[in-house]
């Protein structure tokens, strides 16, 4: 979206409106599209969980667990990933990284994306 939005394109919010690890979940047409900030970055994804069409977006934001191994690969226990915000969703817990989209387990099972744009201080979301 490097020239003026389309008919495709909707204007979601002001960049405020999604501060750094915030989110934004509206109405763009006929899809509901969640928008997040994770490291000064925007990412936008359809509403809609690939398990069972769970409002994923409006899920819980939290980062991820990466088992800690040690020298002989055996674990030690786990610890957060601040670096890799996932959601999850409120129906079945299925996560998802912010970043990619993709389940932690089975990178096969992603989000829908969402293209995002920043220009002069709105949002702008093409679907």
């Amino acid at each position: 979206m490097s020239s003026a939005p389309t008919a495709k394109d909707f204007a979601v919010g002001a960049s405020a409106d999604v501060p750094e690890g915030g989110r934004l979940v509206v109405d763009a047409g006929e899809k509901t599209i969640g928008v997040f900030r994770v490291e000064g970055r925007l990412y936008a994804y359809e509403n809609t969980c690939p398990h069972m069409g769970g409002p994923v977006c409006q899920g819980m934001v939290i980062p991820a667990v990466n088992e800690v191994l040690d020298e002989q690969r055996a674990s030690t226990g786990f610890a957060f990933n601040e670096a890799d915000l996932h959601i999850v969703c409120p129906w079945h817990g299925f996560e998802f990284s912010i970043k990619t989209g993709c389940h932690p387990a089975a990178a096969r099972i992603k989000l829908l994306p969402v293209n995002v744009e920043e220009q002069d201080g709105t949002i702008y979301v093409s679907i």
